[in-house]
């Protein structure tokens, strides 16, 4: 299984690695510093650091306790749901837990209190990773290590400016068309990272216009807004419901405001949806799963668990699984690899290659010691599940998995996810990510299974704005699109 983070513990002088105890599931972890916990010490997510990981000590998974900032301007600024989730609940019920943003932005003025407008121009790799380290999370497909990590594509990082003061940020991966490398699809994934409370077209126009002058013949975005979400005990409703084909068609799901309000505004402002009815594209996923995790702790997300899920873990216990955080600089990233071959060949999908990991976990790494760990479940020497999970702040992510095909009653998967969600509340997270789903509820497509998986977490359905295109150069972005759905995008 595939789909398509960890650790923040602070180290002692007296001991390299923690020793947790719950379930006697056996758990190896190095210890890195924790982000976010003292406000004397933001090293933040991009901050360069010298602390490497520790000498690995044998420790048991153990209870976790989670600590549960509403910026304020008199101009644009960005706020995080993360921020205030009381606040959220009252004016979005549905979006608490989601990468959106709330505050309503206030438009710049000039001297004679017109709208003065807001600027967009490139900034440095610094200044950028600067302003993302000031919000409480934001995807990590918009972190500047992801820039490093897509080689194929060129990144820029853009500023929005109210006057002087830099009051939006975003990553665009330039892809060039082919036979016409003057001209790119300029992309931002799950971004930017900017107010979309307000009127949209304040932001997205100074964006336009930059990009179009830098050659660019079409942009496409994720805006991090969320549309809808389904709770599981809906989703389990509308599988048991031989009328209910998909999660759309669940009538009692919750819309959400502010993803109403930016969908409405981006169709209006000439911006095309780019996603398709699966969820799945050429992009990112619209659907995804994720548990929340603000205000909980190990025993409340347990009990959300349903019976099979909480069997799986302590069948994982009862085997002898052993967790391990493994060291992506020796054998582990090789083992994972060989594991997520093994699994493409099982359920018949194209893999990616070992350097794209080695390259994913040096980037990554480097802009944080914590932003990415790599977790591996063994019975009795036998690997026999691995996943890879991303952290950038508030959130936390389940990027890849792979299992084997024997052992597999022995629940090793079960067992890795249990410890990420354990780490992810340990780290102070919001909400763990099991990314993407598709909104299949039929249970004769094959699909089903995936949502079924993770449905047994507890936690919920969202569907997120999805990525839309705003042609900039109708005549290339047409040739464009010809030549990706020839190509099968």
């Amino acid at each position: 299984m595939v789909a398509a983070a960890g650790d923040n513990t602070p180290a002692t002088a007296a001991s390299p690695s923690t020793a947790h105890h719950n379930r006697n599931l056996l758990i190896t972890r190095p210890v890195y510093p924790t982000p976010y916990r003292d406000a004397t010490r933001r090293t933040g997510d991009y901050a360069e650091s010298t602390h490497a990981p520790t000498t690995q000590g044998a420790a048991r998974i153990g209870s976790a306790k989670r600590e549960a900032h509403v910026g304020s301007a008199h101009r644009p600024r960005i706020s995080s749901t993360y921020r205030n989730p009381h606040t959220l609940r009252q004016h979005h019920p549905a979006l608490t837990g989601a990468m959106s943003y709330s505050e309503p932005p206030r438009t710049a003025r000039n001297r004679n209190g017109l709208d003065a407008g807001l600027s967009v121009r490139a900034i440095t790799a610094a200044e950028y990773s600067a302003f993302v380290r000031e919000q409480r999370s934001v995807s990590f497909l918009q972190t500047p290590a992801w820039g490093r990590v897509k080689t194929e594509w060129r990144s820029e990082y853009l500023g929005w400016f109210d006057g002087g003061q830099l009051v939006g940020a975003g990553l665009v991966l330039h892809r060039p068309v082919p036979r016409l490398d003057r001209y790119t699809l300029a992309y931002l994934p799950q971004g930017p990272v900017i107010d979309w409370t307000g009127r949209i077209a304040e932001w997205l126009d100074p964006l336009a216009a930059h990009l179009k002058a830098q050659g660019a013949f079409a942009i496409r975005l994720g805006p991090p807004v969320r549309t809808h979400v389904w709770s599981a005990a809906q989703v389990k409703e509308g599988v048991a419901d031989p009328c209910i084909k998909r999660l759309t068609d669940i009538v009692d799901g919750a819309d959400d405001p502010l993803g109403v309000h930016v969908t409405r505004q981006l169709r209006d402002t000439g911006w095309l949806p780019q996603n398709p009815e699966d969820g799945f594209g050429a992009g990112q996923p619209q659907f995804t799963y994720e548990i929340p995790l603000a205000g909980r702790t190990e025993d409340d997300v347990l009990r959300g668990m349903n019976q099979q899920w909480r069997r799986n873990i302590k069948k994982a216990v009862k085997e002898g699984v052993e967790v391990t955080v493994g060291d992506a600089a020796d054998a582990d990233l090789k083992a994972f690899h060989d594991l997520y071959v093994h699994t493409a060949e099982r359920d018949r999908f194209t893999p990616r290659p070992l350097s794209y990991f080695a390259t994913m976990f040096a980037e990554m790494s480097a802009e944080a010691p914590e932003r990415i760990r790599l977790c591996l479940a063994r019975h009795r020497g036998d690997l026999v599940a691995a996943t890879i999970v991303v952290q950038v702040g508030g959130h936390s992510w389940y990027l890849y998995g792979a299992s084997s095909t024997e052992k597999r009653e022995v629940r090793g998967s079960n067992a890795c996810q249990w410890v990420m969600i354990r780490d992810a509340l340990a780290a102070g997270c919001d909400a763990y990510d099991l990314r993407g789903i598709t909104p299949t509820l039929d249970t004769d497509d094959p699909h089903v299974g995936l949502i079924q998986f993770k449905v047994g977490t507890g936690g919920q359905a969202v569907r997120y704005a999805g990525e839309w295109d705003l042609p900039l150069r109708p005549m290339v972005y047409r040739a464009f699109d010809l030549y990706m759905r020839r190509r099968g995008r």
